[in-house]
């Protein structure tokens, strides 16, 4: 076999629509697009929503609620995930970056619960659950609120 001589499989390359050829082609004169109208023009249409002047849906819906603008992002690492590291290390913001336990950007990270310690560790986040401090401080370690 030979680069010239490869092909798509039978059925699966559909040729374009030549519009504007002659009539002959099938598609002159107005080249599928009718007769006359917004939509016949060039440039004619219509924006996305337009519902031919009826009132559009994004406005008969009602509107609830907001979005706060300064809401603070956290990212969760629960207490299983630091079994990883060593009891001498103190586990901190770009630690867990590095261990790919964090990803992207975050306002803070915040130490849930979930797991269990087993050894004494000094852990330096923004937030924390009670019953992730219960479990470093039982496991002998400590916690640090930046």
């Amino acid at each position: 076999m030979k680069l010239h001589e490869l092909s798509p499989a039978p059925g699966t390359h559909k040729d374009k629509k030549r519009r504007g050829r002659g009539n002959g082609s099938g598609r002159g004169t107005t080249s599928g697009r009718g007769a006359k109208g917004q939509n016949a023009r060039s440039g004619g249409g219509v924006r996305p929503g337009f519902e031919g002047g009826q009132m559009p849906i994004q406005r008969r819906l009602p509107k609830r609620g907001f979005t706060n603008i300064f809401k603070k992002q956290y990212s969760v690492v629960n207490i299983r995930d630091l079994s990883r590291f060593d009891g001498s290390e103190v586990v901190d913001q770009t630690v867990l970056v590095r261990a790919g336990l964090v990803q992207g950007r975050c306002d803070g990270i915040k130490l849930l619960g979930q797991g269990a310690l087993d050894r004494p560790l000094t852990v330096r986040v923004h937030k924390v659950s009670k019953s992730a401090l219960e479990k470093v401080l039982q496991a002998g370690g400590k916690v640090e609120t930046v």
